[in-house]
């Protein structure tokens, strides 16, 4: 098997392997992989994703293999969108979410070995006015959070997670609250809510399994919407959702829909995908695209899983 491997260096476990270069390549030499390794961040992560997709689509390559957070994993993703061409993800950021929710050993050589057996199933997107994300995307609270983190890490050098505490209790302090419009089917119902959650299916609720997808490929949108109306409460969520509460779905309005459009009188709105904050127009067009990209998965997983009749094998191309 061919490949180009474009992997942000600064993410997550990455930045703390060391020689990071040497040890992706011993890995792939030995599970059998021709690789072009690429370790590049910021705009070159994105202009790499789109070289190795023409390679791709020229057949001189087999597939692409993303290392990163969910957000380098997401710019690749977008990049191989509604091409058939595999996609595999290496698992190097802090959380993995996406890695974890397709069923990948978040071990780096199980993860290689997923690569090299070549099975493939195909799983949603999300996408909102043309921005495709694999996880999620909010409106409110979070993307709130995540540009006063980032302001305060700009002005002050501060680390990651004391300025993600410090922008958190200002979050909560100024309890930023959005009066959209949520609209589904030609029917629009206003809200105001500290926080809109959209995913890419739905997400689970319950204790053995907050926070995880069951399924990939049901082609909705998860949308929820927080109920509360003071900072207690919001704060309250916040906590029961850390400690694993169970009811939560009593804080929560929720859909599920394959389209969605969020209205809003903002000339322009502070929307996160998969953890990356962008600024938007209104309104906000959002859509399933339902089995839009093949990944690499485990046998066992995709044989398991409800897409099991979609599974198929990569054959490497000849040199």
């Amino acid at each position: 098997m061919r490949i180009v491997a474009i992997i942000n260096p600064g993410a997550g476990t990455a930045e703390r392997s060391g020689d990071l270069a040497g040890r992706l390549t011993g890995l792939f030499e030995g599970h059998g992989i021709e690789a072009d390794l690429k370790l590049v961040a910021g705009a070159a992560f994105e202009q790499a994703a789109e070289e190795a997709r023409k390679r791709a689509e020229r057949g001189e390559i087999d597939a692409i293999v993303a290392g990163g957070g969910d957000g380098s994993l997401s710019t690749v993703a977008a990049k191989l969108a509604g091409t058939g061409i595999p996609m595999g993800v290496l698992p190097l950021g802090t959380r993995n979410n996406f890695a974890r929710d397709i069923g990948l050993p978040l071990e780096l050589d199980a993860a290689m070995a997923v690569i090299a057996r070549g099975t493939t199933a195909e799983v949603d997107l999300g996408e909102v006015n043309g921005r495709a994300f694999i996880n999620n995307s909010s409106i409110g609270a979070y993307p709130f959070m995540v540009l006063d983190r980032d302001r305060r890490r700009s002005l002050h050098g501060l680390a990651k997670w004391s300025a993600m505490a410090l922008a958190a209790i200002r979050t909560v302090w100024k309890f930023p609250r959005r009066r959209l419009s949520i609209v589904v089917a030609d029917r629009a119902a206003p809200c105001r809510s500290p926080c809109v959650f959209i995913g890419n299916n739905e997400y689970s609720l319950t204790l053995t399994e907050l926070g995880a997808r069951p399924r990939m490929d049901c082609g909705e949108l998860w949308v929820s919407i927080v109920k509360p109306r003071s900072r207690i409460a919001l704060l309250w969520l916040g906590l029961c959702a850390v400690l694993g509460r169970t009811d939560l779905t009593e804080d929560l309005e929720t859909l599920r829909e394959a389209t969605v459009e969020i209205r809003s009188r903002a000339s322009r709105l502070p929307v996160a995908l998969d953890g990356e904050v962008h600024i938007l127009r209104p309104p906000l067009l959002y859509r399933s695209r339902p089995k839009a990209l093949k990944v690499f998965r485990d046998i066992q997983q995709a044989t398991a899983s409800p897409e099991a009749d979609e599974i198929t094998a990569v054959r490497p191309s000849a040199a």
